[in-house]
């Protein structure tokens, strides 16, 4: 053994080990107190807050989506690969094939962007099947699923790639979808949920309505409204064209604009409704004043300029009410004479015309009221706004002005939004109605409401009349500007109705807008029909009582009559529709062969009726 450790063998094993000792004592010294290495935090995730309707229903949804990317360069069979992947991506082989031998760029190339969890899944399970792992790639980015596709979607908006909303609620309540981080930030952030006023079922049912009546008249859109009228909800928000939000990228303009918010328009008629009301609650007219229409409204102003406004027909005389009923122009010019300018404009501006509605949305559009100073103003501008031209509004700013008339005089403000939680389900937001100031006197209100129900009884809009529940309407046909000739149009209309229903206790204000209807264009025959159709489905769906519903007292004792007594004699008689025993005692004839098949009453018989009897004849009866 002392000859084994010899001083030469020792120190070749220890040398080695005081080294390796030495090397990690300096490395242990160097990192115990040299500059520490900060840990790499995990990404944020963002999950973005769903949209959903009054009742929960799902209309925007979190979702992820993927970018299939290829290095082509590294693809040994193009062919083959093309062959494998096309399936799932929904293309085909060729175009598959295409994309990689014309790819610019050899070392990256996108095969198809935003394909669904479904399709990575089945992509991912080929590609791990033949190892394709070193020229394939998925870029995971945050998606928005929309369950309805086309529902209500200029109101619920669109997402963009980047995950910032770009239109609608997605745009204006983006930050309480998606909360901003902040640099101390961690884990998972959760955005808030929004509930739309909306409901989903009822704005299904009105759209379906809304598109029939669009093939019906041909025209190139509609706007429907419907909100209730004490709490400024809106229950249905519809703007058509419209896009689908899974497929919003390849929709249209006019598939994309919202018209019920950004679009402002020449009313017509309907707005003879608050023209009226402001005579009226301004004392400058009363209920009974009497005007002469002879179907030409015409006045000399002192600088000799003749104003000429001419009127539907002759209607002699009529007071507030009537006029409104035959929606007489040349009335209405002639009551705005009564009233000051500077008081006429004052009670449109009250209404919130020239002003946005202020509602949860982008981009609303303020309309325009012309005041006395604007260069277009002119000696007939008081008497053209009366009838509703000479002024731009739209669908929000007219259904607004309508809960005045709904609420005694006092507006509402409308909301889309009906409250906001946390993805707890704690409300972070209810809604509360929000009253503006008084601008009608409450029985200029209830009167002008009373002439809206002549109207749907007896007037210009009869074909919205519900006739088993009480409604309030007012049409109007207004035409278009010419965009490119100058002046009005002769051949593009815009056609409106409004509705509150019902009179007694007003809980619903429609609005239709129907515009450049081919044919037929007449408010009256074409709006209002629709008005009756979603006023029915409202109610219907809403649960509204029909008080109005016609009703007959009954005894409920129903006395039935007999049937006389069967006589075959010559002819076979008629036997439909007769119980079975009636036609027991013919089973005692002797001379004719009776044949009785099934229970209740006869439904076919053999012979036909009218068949010449002869003796021993056979009949068979068969009985539902």
């Amino acid at each position: 053994m002392n000859s084994f450790f010899k001083k030469i063998r020792i120190g070749i094993i220890l040398v080695p080990c005081l080294i390796g000792s030495i090397y990690v004592y300096v490395k242990f010294v160097k990192l115990a107190f040299g500059p520490q290495k900060k840990a790499i935090p995990s990404p944020v995730v963002i999950e973005r807050g769903s949209i959903v309707d009054r009742n929960g229903k799902p209309l925007a949804v979190q979702t992820n989506f993927y970018h299939f990317v290829v290095t082509p360069k590294l693809i040994l069979h193009p062919e083959e690969f093309s062959e494998k992947v096309c399936g799932p991506l929904g293309m085909s082989r060729e175009d598959v094939l295409e994309k990689i031998t014309t790819a610019k760029n050899a070392n990256f190339v996108y095969i198809k962007k935003k394909i669904s969890q479904d399709q990575y899944s089945e992509l991912y399970k080929i590609i791990d099947e033949n190892n394709y792992f070193n020229f394939t790639r998925f870029d995971k980015i945050p998606g928005r699923l929309y369950p309805e596709n086309s529902l209500a979607s200029q109101l619920i908006g669109y997402m963009g790639d980047d995950g910032t909303g770009l239109s609608g609620i997605e745009y204006s309540r983006q930050t309480m979808l998606s909360p901003e981080i902040g640099p101390d930030t961690k884990g998972t952030v959760h955005g808030n949920n929004v509930y739309l006023t909306i409901d989903a079922g009822l704005q299904y049912k009105l759209e379906k309505i809304a598109r029939e009546s669009i093939q019906e008249t041909q025209a190139e859109s509609l706007i429907l409204i419907a909100a209730y009228a004490r709490t400024g909800e809106i229950v249905s928000y519809i703007s058509l064209p419209s896009a689908n939000l899974n497929e919003y990228s390849s929709a249209s303009t006019d598939e994309m604009t919202d018209r019920a918010s950004v679009t402002a328009f020449e009313p017509g008629s309907v707005f003879k409704i608050f023209s009226v009301a402001s005579f009226l609650d301004s004392n400058s007219i009363t209920p009974d004043d009497s005007f002469l229409c002879d179907g030409t409204y015409q006045r000399r102003t002192n600088y000799g300029e003749t104003i000429r406004i001419t009127c539907l027909g002759y209607h002699g005389w009529l007071n507030a009410r009537t006029a409104l009923k035959f929606s007489c122009n040349d009335a209405l010019a002639q009551m705005s004479e009564k009233i000051s300018t500077e008081e006429f404009l004052s009670y449109i501006r009250r209404f919130g015309f020239g002003e946005r509605t202020g509602i949860e949305l982008p981009s609303e559009t303020r309309g325009s009221v012309k005041n006395q100073s604007d260069k277009y103003w002119s000696a007939r501008s008081k008497a053209t706004m009366s009838i509703g031209q000479e002024i731009s509004v739209s669908a929000l700013q007219m259904v607004q002005a309508a809960t005045v008339i709904a609420n005694k005089g006092v507006q509402v403000k409308l909301t889309c939004i009906s409250r906001i939680a946390d993805i707890d389900g704690q409300d972070l937001y209810i809604h509360e109605p929000s009253y503006g100031g008084r601008v009608l006197k409450s029985s200029t209100a209830d009167y002008l409401l009373s002439c809206m129900e002549t109207t749907a009884q007896s007037g210009t809009g009869t074909k919205a009349s519900l006739r088993d529940i009480s409604i309030g309407v007012k049409t109007g046909t207004a035409q278009m500007a010419d965009p490119v000739n100058g002046g009005y149009s002769s051949t593009d209309f815009l056609s409106n109705c409004m509705a509150i229903f019902p009179v007694e206790n007003p809980q619903i204000i429609l609005y239709i807008v129907i515009e450049k209807a081919k044919g037929e264009t007449y408010a009256g025959r074409i709006v209002a029909p629709v008005i009756a159709r979603a006023a029915d489905e409202i109610i219907d769906h809403l649960g509204i009582n029909r008080e109005g519903a016609a009703s007959l007292e009954h005894s409920g004792r129903i006395t039935i009559k007999e049937n006389a007594p069967l006589s075959v004699s010559k002819l076979v008689p008629d036997f439909k529709g007769r119980p079975k025993r009636d036609l027991l005692p013919l089973l005692g004839r002797t001379d004719l062969n009776f044949i009785i098949k099934g229970e209740g009453w006869v439904s076919s018989q053999i012979p036909e009726p009218g068949t010449p009897i002869t003796e021993n004849m056979t009949i068979e009866l068969y009985l539902e």
